[in-house]
């Protein structure tokens, strides 16, 4: 089932527990994956240059086709520029990628956008009912163990959605 939340997350090496964080490299797992799909972690720059290269566009052709500046785009896909998050420059760059709009790919592309600048996407804060449970999420990425009250609260959210 396609919820559309997505999580990013990191394994600790010292509790070996799962813990949601804010980090730039962050790894994208959604929950709506089959048997057959393994979790994928990628950047905002390797997920843009695995549509570019699968699509069959050298960074040359793509940046020539679609009138991007190569340096930028390869400095894009190498994270050593980080994305912007206005929405319409995404909606190019997804069009460009042939991320089909509203797909699940299409709010993963964004996700990894907004994460690697650090900020919540803008569906989440316009959701009163998502904005209630950040403080968790982000007690969660300093390490913080949640009640098993909030837990299930949080599960109830991810499952209504």
């Amino acid at each position: 089932m396609n919820n559309g939340i997505k999580y990013t997350q990191r394994k600790s090496e010292s509790q070996g527990d799962w813990s949601l964080t804010n980090k730039f490299c962050c790894i994208i797992l959604t929950t709506a994956m089959t048997k057959s799909q393994a979790a994928s972690a990628q950047t905002f720059g390797e997920f843009f240059r695995q549509k570019r290269i699968s699509l069959g566009f050298t960074l040359r052709s793509f940046c020539e086709r679609y009138n991007y500046d190569p340096g930028n785009i390869s400095r894009l896909e190498r994270n050593i520029l980080s994305p912007t998050i206005d929405k319409q420059k995404l909606e190019g760059y997804a069009t460009a990628l042939k991320i089909p709009r509203d797909s699940e790919e299409w709010t993963i592309f964004f996700d990894l956008a907004h994460a690697a600048k650090g900020r919540v996407p803008e569906d989440i804060l316009s959701s009163k009912r998502a904005r209630r449970f950040l403080p968790l999420l982000f007690r969660t990425a300093r390490g913080q163990r949640l009640s098993k009250k909030k837990l299930q609260e949080l599960v109830d959210l991810i499952n209504s959605s």
